[in-house]
């Protein structure tokens, strides 16, 4: 099975890969991890994709795809994959789709985890991490046993630096206007499955996704 996963920051889209890995035995692909192996590795991408990133600058469409192309025909890819964070626009739903069609792939499923941006800016800024232990806690829905105050014991518990609300803000105005749109161009191929997640626990989110792609 061939899956793309959409959503907003905090949408649960890693959350819910990681369940979906275990059942479907695929491997989960983001272009971030593809980077850091493609530079990690010193391929000829890799390399361009560094003194693109050396330089604080984003990495050309053409080298992601290619990229991605690259980590598609890797043996643990035959049975399937899955696609976190990637494409993030039309150009590049387009790009993968050609990449796909030499390839004799097509995407079976579009999963679109749909959340309210209130409940998304909540989730995010919620969020707190043992800078001890490393433990991630969230103020409403998984709090820590007292008050600022680890498990571990340490009273060390830290909010990611752009976790705070205007960078938040920020993200969620960069989904809509770039990654947003993905939505239409998949469900005018018959491809997009979106899931309601506003309110929904991650278990209860996971019951939906099962039941859309049929396992």
């Amino acid at each position: 099975m061939d899956l793309i996963l959409l959503g907003g920051p905090g949408a649960g889209k890693g959350t819910q890969a990681k369940k979906l890995v275990a059942l479907l035995d695929i491997p989960q692909i983001s272009t971030g991890d593809m980077l850091r192996a493609a530079v990690a590795n010193g391929t000829e991408l890799g390399t361009k994709a560094k003194a693109f990133m050396d330089a604080g600058q984003l990495v050309p469409d053409e080298v992601v795809i290619g990229l991605v192309k690259e980590r598609l025909g890797e043996a643990d890819c035959k049975s399937g994959f899955m696609l976190d964070g990637f494409p993030r626009t039309v150009a590049q739903g387009e790009s993968l789709e050609r990449t796909l069609t030499e390839a004799g792939r097509t995407i079976d499923h579009v999963v679109s985890f749909d959340v309210d941006d209130e409940e998304l800016v909540l989730r995010i800024t919620g969020r707190r991490t043992c800078g001890k232990c490393g433990a991630i806690y969230h103020l409403k829905y998984s709090p820590p046993p007292q008050a600022d105050t680890c498990a571990c014991g340490a009273v060390d518990l830290q909010q990611r630096a752009d976790d705070n609300e205007v960078t938040v803000r920020k993200r969620l105005e960069t989904y809509h206007s770039q990654t947003a749109p993905l939505i239409s161009f998949y469900a005018e191929r018959g491809l997009l499955r979106e899931i309601k997640g506003t309110g929904l626990s991650p278990d209860g989110v996971f019951e939906k996704t099962r039941e859309v792609l049929g396992r």
